[in-house]
């Protein structure tokens, strides 16, 4: 087996959903996973490559189904609003950092929501060469048969229509779109997969009987829209970090960037009334994800990042904690976060690892007991079975 790197795990999480593996060897070769089994029934070849992993956990790389690489998740407006203002340049520069946070959490795909093309194009002639991520773009998200009647989306890899707005800004001044337009834009969606941004039972009804895809957020829509969701195989990315972010704004101090990162706090007075609301929001969706998981619904994670106080990246373990305390176990949460999204976007590099898949994958130091948690500070990164020529356990920061 010339060429043949062998990788031994203390522990495995293929993706799959299947239990945890203990001791398990991956043979792979050109990039490729070409074999696994016990790490007892590793063969011994003279000269062979072995990444000695026996007190780590390997996983599959993560995918984010949901963010907005070109906006910042700042708290303070006058931040978003210098973002939204700023030149191209700046605004790529950004983009770059957001695509490197990503990377440096293990988030190797992730479908964005923005027209960042060519701001994509000019962050990665600028980024060091190994920071590569799968990335699917819709655009822009669909408001309007207008926006389909004048040639959106061409180019996109998917298609976002907004039939509710974002759980965090239902009030919103933005023109409600009608069923029958609805109906329209599906039917003229030249082959791309849609996904609709729903909320409330009639809602998400209506965007079932049209023909979606993909339900986006999904806040109160009742148990009878996730029947006909496992019926239809329609996949739901339930974004419950939204709500969590938002609860923790409005009980604990005001405003909020990532209230589990420290370093993204900032004061503010607490309002009682907000509070209630995203506790039952919260709550709901809590419960509408268990009934998900019991209805055999197909779900995946998505955390909204590039939202107010949801950062690109790092989010992605709160999303996960999130489904596991709805009673999802750790390998069915993995799975949505793996393997769900990466088949639903067509993410061929990503998802199961398996024998003939690519071994692209995370490690990280500790038993299975400490993730997701473990996740925010991987012992490593494999990209087509080598080791990430760019990322840093230990990053140097500049002086």
């Amino acid at each position: 087996m010339g060429g043949t790197r062998f990788i031994v795990a203390g522990s495995f999480i293929d993706g799959s959903g299947a239990d945890v593996r203990r001791n398990v060897f991956l043979a792979v070769k050109d990039g490729i996973i070409t074999a696994m089994g016990s790490a007892a029934d590793l063969p011994r070849n003279d000269g062979a490559a072995i990444d000695d992993f026996t007190h780590c956990t390997i996983l599959p790389a993560l995918v984010d189904c949901s963010v907005s690489l070109s906006q910042s998740p700042s708290v303070d407006r006058m931040v978003r609003l210098s973002i939204e203002e700023a030149g191209f340049a700046k605004k790529a520069a950004m983009v770059e950092q957001h695509i490197r946070y990503c990377h440096a959490h293990g988030v190797l795909g992730v479908a964005d929501s923005d027209d960042i093309t060519d701001l994509v194009a000019r962050s990665q002639e600028r980024m060091t060469q190994g920071i590569i991520i799968n990335l699917r773009t819709c655009g822009r998200l669909c408001r309007s048969w207008q926006d389909v009647a004048a040639g959106y989306p061409a180019g996109a890899d998917y298609l976002k229509i907004g039939y509710s707005g974002n759980i965090e800004d239902e009030g919103a001044p933005h023109p409600r779109l009608d069923h029958e337009d609805l109906c329209r834009i599906l039917q003229h969606r030249g082959g791309k997969k849609a996904i609709v941004v729903a909320n409330g039972p009639q809602q998400v009804e209506e965007a079932l009987e049209a023909g979606c895809d993909a339900i986006e957020q999904g806040y109160l829509m009742g148990e009878d829209n996730l029947r006909k969701m496992a019926e239809k195989n329609v996949l739901w990315i339930p974004s419950v970090l939204r709500a969590k972010n938002a609860l923790d704004g409005a009980g604990t101090g005001g405003d909020v960037c990532c209230r589990f990162s420290q370093r993204y706090v900032a004061p503010g007075k607490s309002d009682p009334g907000a509070e209630a609301f995203w506790k039952k929001m919260l709550a709901g969706q809590l419960t509408q994800l268990r009934s998900a998981r019991k209805l055999g619904v197909t779900t995946a994670v998505g955390t909204g990042a590039g939202s107010v106080g949801i950062l690109h990246g790092e989010s992605m373990v709160e999303e996960m904690k999130l489904f596991i305390k709805a009673g999802y176990s750790l390998a069915e949460t993995i799975r949505c976060a793996s393997e769900n999204g990466a088949r639903f976007f067509g993410m061929e590099k990503l998802g199961t690892l398996t024998v003939g898949r690519r071994a692209t994958f995370l490690i990280a130091r500790g038993t299975v007991k400490q993730l997701p948690r473990k996740l925010s500070y991987l012992e490593g990164i494999y990209i087509d079975g080598e080791p990430s020529a760019t990322y840093q356990k230990n990053p140097v920061k500049p002086a």
